[in-house]
């Protein structure tokens, strides 16, 4: 009961916080997320800090509680870890937990953060393996006392940019089918087999998005959004933000405002067509996307935007686990000496999942109008699918996504993309059944009120094509 009253203290407080201050407002936080010398990474132990990481995120008050969207330069959030990351922001703007959204941006030389698969490890004596969990909280407290700090600063807000441009030779389909419709051949991030970096681009959202908020004449902070794994080349040991970082960051600098990037449902894409992993391609792909930052920022028109205008929805879905998902035999994989460290702990992140499912724990999915605006906030390592089946069922609205949110489920493919094979959709980097795509789609028409779509089985390709229909009516107007 205690509990409750203080929950409902903080909505009434965030409530008249943004009625103290009429009008809409949003405010910026960012906070240094590098790992120290000598913490785990995904991969490897930190050696050095190449370029910074960055948590990053805004505070936006309207008419209703406070909304919080978060980037971190990490690999994955996952299950408490990101339980806690949201809970703790909410703490810090007054809000509750269902209108915090995290997400990761999946860089690869960069910390993961999962506090109960940490949890199951260390009960078995394996610490500090892939997991620095005292780090985690560390960054995560900083970042709700920047929460707080960004709510006290925030700046009015009279209009929205938005703007969008298409990014040039570097996001390609990963997964590459043969004749029977089988993925004969995975196009990784860096790929050196010519024949493969031959094959074409496959299904892919080429557009890069972007969402301003204005007071006036001045932009307050810019939003982008861009579906691809971010990896150039890792396992360096040194941490850094990649390609799609170095681009935010770079753009931050030449403009002066604070950027904020989002990686899209980016699940089945990577540079790897563009890409053979030279270190000196990282610096090539940073400029294409900080190009196309560019041009989306050139493009933006600017909408007058009111408090009203604002709302935040929320979907809660239950996704299933994978059949393959067995409690003894994961138990009896995290107990065994035998194995390496590293393979035990890989045990304990698909029980942490698969504890979850059991007790039928729920994913918010959230959306974020702003007048004509929706963005969807995902989980996990989403198939880019999902993201053009969004835009389709909403051709009138600008809409955009980020995905790599709760990342306790890894990867998500379509419903087909399991019977096609794959390394994303194989036991052991999916760990969600092939109905969860009824799920996610049942959940984003909801979100987007695209319910009055015929509920026969609208199937991603359809998606697809309706996607490029709109393309070929827009350019004929």
């Amino acid at each position: 009961m205690r509990l409750a009253f203080i929950a409902m203290g903080m909505v009434l407080f965030g409530h008249s916080f943004c009625l103290a201050n009429d009008g809409l407002k949003v405010g910026y936080f960012d906070v240094d997320a590098s790992p120290p010398i000598g913490s785990p990474m995904a991969y490897d132990i930190t050696t050095e800090v190449l370029s910074p990481l960055h948590c990053r995120g805004i505070v936006i008050l309207g008419s209703d509680a406070p909304i919080v969207l978060c980037a971190v330069d990490w690999i994955e959030i996952a299950n408490e870890g990101h339980q806690f990351f949201r809970e703790e922001l909410g703490r810090a703007a007054a809000t509750p937990v269902e209108r915090v959204s995290v997400h990761c941006l999946h860089q690869h030389d960069a910390p993961w953060c999962d506090f109960t698969a940490d949890k199951l490890a260390e009960e078995q004596g394996i610490r500090r393996e892939m997991f620095d969990s005292a780090f985690a909280r560390d960054v995560i407290q900083r970042a709700a006392k920047a929460v707080q700090s960004a709510m006290i600063q925030a700046a009015p807000v009279t209009h929205v940019g938005l703007g969008q441009a298409e990014v040039e030779q570097v996001a390609s389909n990963r997964r590459i089918l043969g004749p029977d419709g089988k993925v004969k051949a995975v196009r990784y991030t860096a790929t050196k087999d010519p024949a493969l970096q031959a094959a074409p681009e496959g299904v892919i959202d080429p557009m890069l998005k972007s969402i301003a908020f204005w007071n006036g004449e001045h932009r307050i902070v810019e939003l982008t959004y861009y579906a691809t794994h971010p990896q150039s080349y890792y396992r360096t040991g040194k941490a850094n933000p990649d390609f799609p970082g170095m681009a935010r960051d770079q753009r931050q600098q030449v403009t002066g405002v604070p950027h904020v990037h989002f990686n899209g449902a980016g699940g089945n894409i990577g540079a790897g067509k563009y890409n053979d992993g030279r270190p000196e391609m990282r610096a090539v792909l940073m400029d294409r996307v900080a190009n196309g930052m560019t041009r989306a920022w050139e493009s933006e028109r600017k909408v007058p935007i009111a408090k009203m205008d604002v709302d935040w929805k929320v979907a809660r879905v239950v996704l299933p686990p994978s059949p393959h998902l067995q409690h003894e035999q994961l138990v009896e994989q995290l107990n065994n000496k035998q194995r390496t460290s590293r393979e035990r702990v890989i045990a304990a992140c698909k029980l942490a999942w698969l504890l979850r499912c059991e007790r039928g724990n729920e994913i918010d999915i959230g959306c974020l109008s702003l007048g004509d605006v929706r963005v969807l906030h995902l989980p996990g390592e989403l198939f880019v699918e999902y993201q053009l089946l969004s835009q389709a069922v909403r051709p009138d609205l600008f809409v955009t996504m980020a995905a790599y949110g709760d990342c306790g489920p890894w990867y998500i493919g379509t419903e087909i993309a399991y019977q096609q094979g794959g390394y994303e959709t194989s036991p052991s980097s999916s760990l969600v059944a092939p109905h969860v795509e009824q799920v996610l789609v049942d959940a984003i028409k909801t979100l987007l009120d695209a319910n009055e779509i015929p509920t026969e089985r609208l199937g991603i390709d359809a998606a697809r094509h309706e996607v490029e229909a709109a393309k070929l009516e827009n350019q004929s107007k």
